[in-house]
C-alpha cells in the first residue's frame, strides 16, 4: 500500500492544477445545482477542447427515456446511514448504503463503492445523479446483479463538509481526497463487510466515481488490485495518476481486472485526462471499456455511465 506521506506529497503537487481544474458548487438556472460545475477562466492547458479520434465514440446505445426517474410499480431499494470511526480523521464518519429491493440478510451480495466529486458529498450520487432510481429500474428489468452500493464521503478530514469557495483549494482540502485511500482500505471496507452480508473478496468488489471521485476510483482501485476486480472512472479529474504509474505491469492487469471502465463527455474540458488514460491502455493491450458520450461535466454523463457500468458488474 502506498504510504500516507506519498499520498500527501502527490496531493500537494496537484494542488495548483486542481485549484482551477475541478468544480465548485454553482446553480444552473432551471435545473439542479451541479456540485462539479467548472469555474470560468482556467489557465491554458487545464481545460482543453476535445480532439476526437476515430475510437472516441459511444460504446453503448443511448439509455431509454426515464431510465433515471422513479417508475410507478417498481420496487425501490432503501438507503441506510452507516457510521464508522475513522483513525484518519479522528472522528465518526458517515456513508450512505443502498440496499437493493428484495434485500435479505440471509444471502450475500457483491459491493460497489461510488465516490463523489470535489464539490460534492455522500448524498450526490443519491440525489443529484439519482443512482437509486437508475439501479431500481435496472433491477426491475432484470439487467443488473443485485448489489449493495456504498456511497461514502471521500473527503477524509475532520470537517468533511465542502468548504466555502474561498477555502476550496487549500492544500488541506485537496489532500483530504488522497487521504481517503487509507480510510477506505483499512477502515470503511472492513466495517461494511462486518455489518452487511457481503461477498468480501476482490471478485465481488467494485469501485467507481465521478470527477475527483473518478480519479480516486482509478487511483485506489488500480492501486489495490488485490481488493478490486471492477474499476470505473467517469469524467476523471486531474487527481488521476498516470496510467503508466497505476498499471506498470500490463500482464498482471490483464489477469487481475475483470473490468476497467473509462468514460467522459466530448464537451468536457477534462476529456484529455480520460482520453490519455485510454490511449495508454490501448497501446499496452489492457482490456477496457472506453465510452464517449456527447455531454459536458454533468449528471447526464454520470447517470448514463452508471446505467451502462452497473449492467456489466459481477457477471
Amino acid at each position: 500500500m502506498r504510504t500516507g506521506r506519498h499520498m500527501l506529497a502527490r496531493a500537494m503537487a496537484l494542488a495548483a492544477v486542481l485549484a482551477v481544474a475541478v468544480a465548485a458548487r454553482a446553480q444552473n438556472a432551471g435545473r439542479e445545482a451541479n456540485p462539479e460545475q467548472p469555474r470560468s477562466g482556467p489557465p491554458p492547458g487545464v481545460y482543453q477542447p476535445a480532439q476526437l479520434a476515430a475510437d472516441d465514440v459511444r460504446a453503448f446505445p443511448v439509455p431509454p427515456g426515464g431510465f433515471a426517474d422513479a417508475r410507478a410499480g417498481v420496487a425501490q431499494g432503501r438507503v441506510e446511514e452507516f457510521s464508522y470511526d475513522s483513525p484518519v480523521t479522528g472522528t465518526r464518519r458517515k456513508a450512505n448504503v443502498y440496499l437493493p429491493a428484495g434485500y435479505s440478510a440471509e444471502r450475500r451480495y457483491p459491493v460497489l463503492y461510488l465516490l463523489h466529486g470535489f464539490g460534492g458529498t455522500l448524498d450526490d450520487w443519491r440525489y443529484y445523479v439519482r443512482s437509486n432510481a437508475v439501479l431500481d429500474n435496472l433491477l426491475a428489468d432484470g439487467k443488473v446483479v443485485r448489489m449493495i452500493v456504498v456511497m461514502p464521503n471521500g473527503r477524509a478530514r475532520a470537517d468533511d463538509k465542502p468548504p466555502p469557495p474561498e477555502r476550496s483549494f487549500t492544500p488541506e482540502h485537496i489532500a483530504a481526497f488522497a487521504a481517503f485511500e487509507r480510510e477506505l482500505m483499512e477502515t470503511l471496507i472492513p466495517a461494511i463487510d462486518r455489518q452487511y452480508p457481503t461477498l468480501a473478496d476482490r471478485q465481488h468488489r467494485a469501485i467507481a466515481g465521478l470527477s475527483m471521485g473518478g480519479g480516486q476510483a482509478l487511483n485506489f482501485g488500480l492501486g489495490h488490485q488485490e481488493s478490486f476486480s471492477w474499476v470505473g472512472g467517469f469524467s476523471s479529474a486531474p487527481n488521476t495518476a498516470a496510467a503508466a504509474v497505476l498499471l506498470p505491469d500490463a500482464a498482471r492487469a490483464r489477469t487481475q481486472l475483470r473490468m476497467l471502465y473509462l468514460s467522459c463527455g466530448s464537451q468536457d474540458g477534462l476529456f484529455h485526462i480520460s482520453q490519455d488514460f485510454h490511449r495508454y491502455l490501448k497501446s499496452s493491450a489492457i482490456p477496457h471499456v472506453w465510452n464517449v458520450d456527447p455531454y459536458s461535466h454533468d449528471r447526464d454523463s454520470w447517470a448514463e455511465n452508471l446505467y451502462d457500468f452497473a449492467q456489466l458488474l459481477f457477471r
